[in-house]
């Protein structure tokens, strides 16, 4: 089992910056390729990043390719999400994943709790 805990949520103004942190513990995550999702109310949650287990590939979506940047340091079982330019519409829980990337969150079976983006304009 892995347990994953996203920190470095919080209140950003349109424009900043934050830097999501997702810490894994119980196994080591080198197996497993990383996401990033998020979800706001009544909507189902959304692809945002993925990275294959070695770092050599990453894939986002199209409304936070050139903003977005996923990284990750296998040795600290940490995974990053930079998040630059931020935009109202960016405003949503974010959740980390491990299993076997991609966009489809049916293919990641560990799940952190979650950490609030508040983008204020």
């Amino acid at each position: 089992q892995v347990q994953l805990v996203e920190s470095g949520g919080g209140l950003v103004q349109a424009g900043g910056s934050l830097r999501l942190t997702c810490a894994a513990s119980g196994r080591a995550i080198s197996s497993y390729a990383m996401g990033w999702f998020r979800q706001t109310p009544g909507k189902e949650r959304e692809f945002v990043a993925t990275i294959t287990w070695n770092g050599a590939y990453t894939y986002y979506a199209r409304s936070v390719k050139g903003r977005f940047t996923i990284s990750r340091d296998n040795a600290k079982n940490t995974v990053w999400l930079q998040m630059n330019s931020l935009e109202p519409e960016d405003m949503a829980v974010y959740y980390c994943a491990a299993g076997l990337g991609g966009s489809d969150d049916n293919s990641y079976n560990f799940w952190g709790q979650g950490t609030q983006v508040t983008v204020s304009s």
